[in-house]
Protein backbone atom coordinates (compact mmCIF):
# COMPACT_ATOMS: atom_id res chain seq x y z
CA UNK A 1 0.00 0.00 0.00
CA UNK A 2 1.64 3.30 -0.92
CA UNK A 3 2.09 5.84 1.52
CA UNK A 4 5.09 8.17 2.39
CA UNK A 5 6.45 6.91 6.12
CA UNK A 6 4.37 9.88 8.01
CA UNK A 7 1.47 8.32 6.18
CA UNK A 8 2.28 4.59 6.62
CA UNK A 9 0.61 4.16 10.17
CA UNK A 10 -2.81 5.44 9.37
CA UNK A 11 -2.78 3.29 6.08
CA UNK A 12 -1.74 0.52 8.40
CA UNK A 13 -4.66 0.93 10.71
CA UNK A 14 -7.27 1.15 7.54
CA UNK A 15 -5.96 -2.03 6.10
CA UNK A 16 -6.40 -3.70 9.38
CA UNK A 17 -9.20 -2.20 9.39
CA UNK A 18 -10.30 -3.48 6.01
CA UNK A 19 -8.76 -7.03 6.96
CA UNK A 20 -11.23 -7.46 9.97
CA UNK A 21 -13.96 -6.70 8.36
CA UNK A 22 -13.43 -8.97 5.42
CA UNK A 23 -13.75 -11.50 8.37
CA UNK A 24 -9.81 -11.94 9.21
CA UNK A 25 -9.82 -13.12 12.84
CA UNK A 26 -8.00 -10.22 14.86
CA UNK A 27 -5.70 -13.03 16.34
CA UNK A 28 -4.91 -13.52 12.88
CA UNK A 29 -3.09 -10.28 12.15
CA UNK A 30 0.14 -9.00 13.24
CA UNK A 31 1.33 -5.56 12.68
CA UNK A 32 5.14 -4.35 12.82
CA UNK A 33 6.80 -0.94 12.59
CA UNK A 34 9.96 0.03 11.12
CA UNK A 35 10.22 2.92 13.11
CA UNK A 36 8.48 4.45 15.61
CA UNK A 37 6.18 1.82 17.44
CA UNK A 38 2.41 1.76 16.86
CA UNK A 39 0.59 3.41 19.76
CA UNK A 40 -1.65 0.81 20.44
CA UNK A 41 1.74 -1.24 20.95
CA UNK A 42 2.62 1.79 23.38
CA UNK A 43 -0.71 1.73 25.05
CA UNK A 44 -0.62 -2.09 25.91
CA UNK A 45 3.23 -1.77 27.18
CA UNK A 46 2.44 0.28 29.76
CA UNK A 47 0.30 -2.46 31.34
CA UNK A 48 3.89 -4.56 31.37
CA UNK A 49 6.34 -6.85 29.15
CA UNK A 50 4.74 -10.10 30.42
CA UNK A 51 0.99 -9.13 29.80
CA UNK A 52 2.31 -7.26 26.66
CA UNK A 53 3.39 -10.87 25.46
CA UNK A 54 0.97 -12.87 26.98
CA UNK A 55 -1.77 -11.16 24.68
CA UNK A 56 0.66 -12.85 21.57
CA UNK A 57 0.31 -16.14 22.97
CA UNK A 58 -3.59 -15.67 23.49
CA UNK A 59 -4.10 -14.75 20.17
CA UNK A 60 -7.05 -13.27 20.70
CA UNK A 61 -6.74 -9.59 19.03
CA UNK A 62 -4.55 -8.14 16.77
CA UNK A 63 -0.97 -8.02 18.11
CA UNK A 64 1.72 -4.66 17.36
CA UNK A 65 5.39 -5.12 17.96
CA UNK A 66 8.28 -3.51 16.39
CA UNK A 67 10.13 -5.03 12.97
CA UNK A 68 13.10 -6.15 14.50
CA UNK A 69 12.07 -7.61 17.61
CA UNK A 70 13.16 -11.44 17.73
CA UNK A 71 11.66 -14.57 19.10
CA UNK A 72 8.18 -16.33 17.92
CA UNK A 73 6.22 -13.55 16.04
CA UNK A 74 4.21 -14.77 13.46
CA UNK A 75 0.42 -14.78 12.50
CA UNK A 76 -1.10 -15.33 9.47
CA UNK A 77 -1.44 -12.00 8.61
CA UNK A 78 1.03 -9.55 8.96
CA UNK A 79 0.97 -5.68 7.97
CA UNK A 80 4.34 -3.72 8.08
CA UNK A 81 4.02 0.02 8.64
CA UNK A 82 7.51 1.00 6.90
CA UNK A 83 7.41 4.79 8.87
CA UNK A 84 10.69 5.14 8.83
CA UNK A 85 13.62 5.72 6.11
CA UNK A 86 16.91 3.85 4.80
CA UNK A 87 16.70 1.00 2.09
CA UNK A 88 18.96 -1.46 4.05
CA UNK A 89 16.73 -1.24 7.18
CA UNK A 90 13.32 -0.94 5.47
CA UNK A 91 14.40 -4.07 3.17
CA UNK A 92 15.42 -6.24 6.23
CA UNK A 93 12.63 -5.67 7.84
CA UNK A 94 10.54 -6.92 4.75
CA UNK A 95 12.11 -10.03 4.52
CA UNK A 96 11.65 -10.65 8.01
CA UNK A 97 7.90 -9.54 7.82
CA UNK A 98 7.39 -11.89 5.22
CA UNK A 99 9.20 -15.07 7.35
CA UNK A 100 6.19 -14.43 10.01
CA UNK A 101 3.41 -13.81 7.58
CA UNK A 102 1.39 -17.51 6.87
CA UNK A 103 -0.71 -16.24 4.32
CA UNK A 104 -0.64 -13.09 3.76
CA UNK A 105 1.67 -9.97 4.21
CA UNK A 106 1.09 -6.11 3.47
CA UNK A 107 3.52 -3.48 3.40
CA UNK A 108 2.29 -0.15 3.76
CA UNK A 109 4.79 2.35 2.98
CA UNK A 110 8.22 1.70 1.45
CA UNK A 111 6.79 0.02 -1.50
CA UNK A 112 9.66 0.83 -3.96
CA UNK A 113 12.36 0.04 -1.00
CA UNK A 114 11.12 -3.95 -1.45
CA UNK A 115 9.86 -4.01 -5.02
CA UNK A 116 12.43 -6.00 -6.01
CA UNK A 117 12.13 -8.55 -2.97
CA UNK A 118 8.75 -10.07 -4.02
CA UNK A 119 9.03 -10.04 -7.43
CA UNK A 120 5.59 -10.61 -8.75
CA UNK A 121 4.05 -9.43 -5.71
CA UNK A 122 0.74 -7.68 -6.33
CA UNK A 123 1.38 -4.03 -6.27
CA UNK A 124 -2.10 -2.01 -5.90
CA UNK A 125 -2.59 0.91 -7.42
CA UNK A 126 -2.69 3.99 -5.75
CA UNK A 127 -6.68 5.10 -4.91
Amino acid sequence: MPADPQEALERADETVDQLLESGRRPGDVLVLTVGEPHPWQQHELSFGEERYWAQLAEAEDVFYADAATGGPLHREVVVLVVNAAGVNRIAGAAVRAAERAGSLLVICGGTDAVASLFPGADRPVPA
